[in-house]
Protein backbone atom coordinates (compact mmCIF):
# COMPACT_ATOMS: atom_id res chain seq x y z
CA UNK A 1 0.00 0.00 0.00
CA UNK A 2 1.36 3.49 -1.06
CA UNK A 3 0.32 6.21 1.25
CA UNK A 4 0.59 9.95 -0.24
CA UNK A 5 0.71 12.64 2.64
CA UNK A 6 0.48 16.41 2.03
CA UNK A 7 1.78 19.04 4.93
CA UNK A 8 2.05 22.59 4.23
CA UNK A 9 2.27 21.76 0.41
CA UNK A 10 4.61 19.12 0.34
CA UNK A 11 3.63 15.82 -0.73
CA UNK A 12 5.70 12.80 0.37
CA UNK A 13 5.25 9.12 -0.31
CA UNK A 14 5.23 6.40 2.09
CA UNK A 15 5.36 2.96 1.06
CA UNK A 16 3.95 0.77 3.96
CA UNK A 17 4.39 -3.07 2.32
CA UNK A 18 6.79 -5.38 3.87
CA UNK A 19 9.03 -5.21 5.90
CA UNK A 20 12.06 -5.55 3.21
CA UNK A 21 12.88 -2.26 2.94
CA UNK A 22 16.35 -2.40 1.23
CA UNK A 23 17.43 1.47 1.56
CA UNK A 24 16.18 1.50 5.17
CA UNK A 25 14.26 4.35 4.87
CA UNK A 26 11.34 3.48 6.73
CA UNK A 27 8.72 3.70 4.16
CA UNK A 28 9.96 7.24 2.65
CA UNK A 29 9.61 6.79 -0.92
CA UNK A 30 9.13 10.31 -2.13
CA UNK A 31 9.36 13.92 -0.80
CA UNK A 32 8.49 17.37 -3.21
CA UNK A 33 10.37 18.84 -0.33
CA UNK A 34 13.60 20.52 -1.30
CA UNK A 35 15.28 20.53 2.16
CA UNK A 36 14.31 17.35 3.27
CA UNK A 37 16.81 15.94 4.88
CA UNK A 38 15.59 12.13 5.72
CA UNK A 39 17.56 10.82 9.37
CA UNK A 40 17.80 7.36 9.56
CA UNK A 41 17.66 5.26 13.27
CA UNK A 42 20.46 3.49 12.88
CA UNK A 43 22.58 2.50 15.81
CA UNK A 44 26.69 4.03 15.48
CA UNK A 45 28.80 1.32 15.44
CA UNK A 46 29.99 0.86 19.87
CA UNK A 47 33.40 1.39 20.40
CA UNK A 48 35.13 -1.42 22.04
CA UNK A 49 36.85 -0.62 25.37
CA UNK A 50 40.49 -1.41 25.64
CA UNK A 51 40.41 -5.03 27.82
CA UNK A 52 41.94 -2.70 31.50
CA UNK A 53 38.50 -0.24 31.60
CA UNK A 54 36.49 -2.97 30.86
CA UNK A 55 34.57 -4.61 33.72
CA UNK A 56 33.30 -8.29 33.18
CA UNK A 57 31.07 -9.94 35.26
CA UNK A 58 31.05 -13.82 35.53
CA UNK A 59 28.44 -15.80 37.26
CA UNK A 60 27.01 -19.13 37.01
CA UNK A 61 23.47 -19.39 35.43
CA UNK A 62 20.98 -22.61 35.16
CA UNK A 63 17.52 -20.12 34.36
CA UNK A 64 15.71 -21.43 31.91
CA UNK A 65 18.26 -23.79 30.76
CA UNK A 66 16.73 -27.52 31.49
CA UNK A 67 18.81 -27.50 35.04
CA UNK A 68 21.93 -27.34 32.78
CA UNK A 69 24.99 -24.66 34.01
CA UNK A 70 26.64 -22.45 31.67
CA UNK A 71 28.80 -19.36 32.64
CA UNK A 72 27.87 -16.25 31.76
CA UNK A 73 30.06 -13.19 31.25
CA UNK A 74 28.37 -9.85 31.43
CA UNK A 75 29.28 -6.53 30.93
CA UNK A 76 31.38 -6.24 28.04
CA UNK A 77 31.64 -2.53 26.48
CA UNK A 78 31.81 -2.64 22.49
CA UNK A 79 31.08 -4.17 18.71
CA UNK A 80 29.71 -7.50 18.25
CA UNK A 81 32.54 -8.33 16.38
CA UNK A 82 35.09 -7.75 19.13
CA UNK A 83 32.55 -9.78 21.84
CA UNK A 84 32.29 -12.36 19.18
CA UNK A 85 35.84 -12.75 19.09
CA UNK A 86 36.06 -12.80 23.04
CA UNK A 87 33.81 -15.31 23.31
CA UNK A 88 35.57 -17.60 20.28
CA UNK A 89 38.96 -17.07 22.36
CA UNK A 90 37.22 -18.45 25.34
CA UNK A 91 35.43 -21.37 24.30
CA UNK A 92 38.96 -22.53 22.39
CA UNK A 93 40.52 -22.00 25.94
CA UNK A 94 37.99 -23.87 27.80
CA UNK A 95 37.56 -26.44 24.65
CA UNK A 96 33.39 -26.36 25.15
CA UNK A 97 30.81 -24.88 23.40
CA UNK A 98 28.73 -21.80 23.97
CA UNK A 99 27.23 -18.86 22.12
CA UNK A 100 27.69 -14.67 22.48
CA UNK A 101 24.70 -12.87 22.27
CA UNK A 102 22.83 -9.96 23.57
CA UNK A 103 26.12 -8.67 24.64
CA UNK A 104 26.68 -11.49 26.74
CA UNK A 105 28.90 -14.17 26.46
CA UNK A 106 27.53 -17.95 27.09
CA UNK A 107 29.95 -20.52 28.01
CA UNK A 108 28.86 -24.11 28.61
CA UNK A 109 29.72 -25.72 32.17
CA UNK A 110 31.25 -24.42 35.56
CA UNK A 111 34.13 -22.32 34.13
CA UNK A 112 34.01 -19.63 36.70
CA UNK A 113 37.66 -19.29 38.05
CA UNK A 114 38.94 -20.46 34.11
CA UNK A 115 37.24 -17.88 32.51
CA UNK A 116 38.42 -15.31 35.16
CA UNK A 117 42.53 -16.20 34.82
CA UNK A 118 42.19 -16.13 31.11
CA UNK A 119 40.55 -12.89 31.32
CA UNK A 120 42.66 -11.41 33.98
CA UNK A 121 45.68 -12.37 32.33
CA UNK A 122 44.19 -11.05 28.73
CA UNK A 123 44.01 -7.34 30.93
CA UNK A 124 40.54 -7.33 31.54
CA UNK A 125 39.16 -6.08 35.03
CA UNK A 126 36.94 -9.01 36.28
CA UNK A 127 34.56 -9.71 39.04
CA UNK A 128 33.00 -13.24 40.51
CA UNK A 129 28.96 -13.00 40.84
CA UNK A 130 27.31 -15.39 43.04
CA UNK A 131 28.52 -18.19 45.15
Amino acid sequence: MVVITNCCHHFAIYNTMGKDNKKSRDGVVYSTKTDYDYETNEEQEKTTLAPQHQNLRIQLDKKQRGGKMVTLITGFEGSDEDLKELGKMLKSKCGVGGTTKDDEILIQGDFREKVMDILKTAGYKTKKIGG
